[in-house]
């Protein structure tokens, strides 16, 4: 079956990031939205500069529960011995220091993204040291 539709900020964000995967990951390229899983469909299905496979999880907040998400899906996208080594970013306007810590103790990457800049609608803040 067809997956859930996204609304509101989670679906402006996914349009936004899958016109620009780059801003998640420099030289990251969207092969699908919404790519199906056995338990639901990824956000988006990219590729890296070296060619493997990235699922990325789009959210408002990224918190604990949308790393248990990301990490399910990653469970059954490596079952596929082509996509073994998938990896796994989960992208949100804000992330709970505690979804970051049990993210990267996954080896999930966490990117803090920011609608309006996304849009051109304002230009990113500069950060003297980062």
């Amino acid at each position: 079956g067809a997956g859930l539709e996204k609304a509101g900020v989670d679906k402006h964000l996914q349009e936004a990031l899958a016109a620009a995967p780059e801003r998640l990951e420099e030289e990251l390229r969207l092969d699908r939205r919404e790519w199906m899983t056995e338990i639901g469909p990824v956000d988006l299905m990219c590729r890296d500069c070296d060619d493997g496979w990235v699922a990325v999880e789009i959210k408002r907040a990224g918190t604990i529960e949308a790393v248990e998400q990301l990490t399910r899906y990653l469970g059954f996208i490596r079952a596929d011995p082509a996509k073994q080594r998938c990896r796994g970013i989960l992208a949100a306007q804000s992330l709970k220091p505690q979804a970051v810590t049990l993210a990267e103790s996954r080896g999930i990457a966490c990117v803090t993204v920011d609608l309006a800049v996304l849009r051109g609608e304002r230009e990113p803040e500069l950060t003297l040291f980062g």
